[in-house]
């Protein structure tokens, strides 16, 4: 069975704001992106000399993403990065459906003209880059912050801080997936017609044909994940 080799996503070096906050950033970026591996241990020494922060700012740091799903802890043992499962990825999918959808109702009824020029300029950004990358198309960090902003954009005029936050948790947890879905697959997979589709649905303000739109983009990536052996034992990742 094949282990996942990845490197760091995006550069260590310190970008602005607190300490607190940028290790806080970086790590979760290296879960999401397989640098620590699911099941992976989390040992203090190591994630301090590789991040150069104290342990009470590292503490800080696992404790927030214990709350966000991304690492559990198991009583003195300490912090260990999520294991992953079919049951949690199908778990996410069924809540992201639940908050998407309302999400995506919310923002087609209240949302303006400069939402709509919004959500056409994402899928422009995300559409032209896929076609840079041709056959190569892989989950990158650049399709990845593109990606993220042509969903968001979609439910942008949705006005619920407390649903967006609940949502970007799960898309984050779901990236995760889908990231290590992308180290493993073996095809490209081009996802600009399907964002296409829905943003067309969206656009128009179909509400419901955009809702069942998003709902099997949402399932049918869960499936896809599935489909790559990913949880059935065709590649180790702990």
């Amino acid at each position: 069975m094949a282990a996942l080799s990845v490197t760091p996503a995006r550069s260590h070096s310190l970008s602005g704001g607190t300490l607190a906050t940028d290790v806080l950033r970086r790590l979760r970026e290296d879960i999401i992106t397989c640098v620590h591996k699911p099941g992976e241990k989390l040992r203090f020494e190591a994630l301090r000399g590789f991040y150069g922060v104290s342990y009470s700012t590292l503490r800080e740091a696992l404790s927030r993403l214990a709350s966000e799903g991304l690492v559990t802890t198991e009583g003195q043992r300490g912090f260990y990065v999520s294991p992953i499962s079919e049951e949690d990825l199908l778990d996410i999918a069924d809540a992201r459906v639940v908050l998407e959808l309302e999400c995506l109702e919310r923002a087609m009824t209240r949302g303006k003209a400069d939402w709509e020029a919004n959500i056409l300029a994402a899928f422009h950004r995300l559409d032209r880059l896929e076609d840079s990358m041709g056959e190569e198309l892989r989950t990158t960090p650049d399709w990845d912050d593109l990606h993220m902003q042509f969903h968001d954009a979609l439910v942008a005029a949705a006005e619920s801080p407390t649903l967006s936050e609940l949502r970007h948790l799960l898309f984050e947890r779901a990236r995760r997936y889908r990231r290590i879905s992308a180290i493993v697959r073996k095809e490209p997979r081009k996802k600009s017609s399907e964002h296409r589709v829905m943003m067309e649905a969206v656009i128009s303000r179909d509400v419901q044909n955009a809702k069942d739109i998003m709902e099997r983009h949402i399932r049918e990536v869960a499936q896809n994940v599935l489909h790559n052996g990913l949880l059935i034992g065709a590649v180790k990742v702990a």
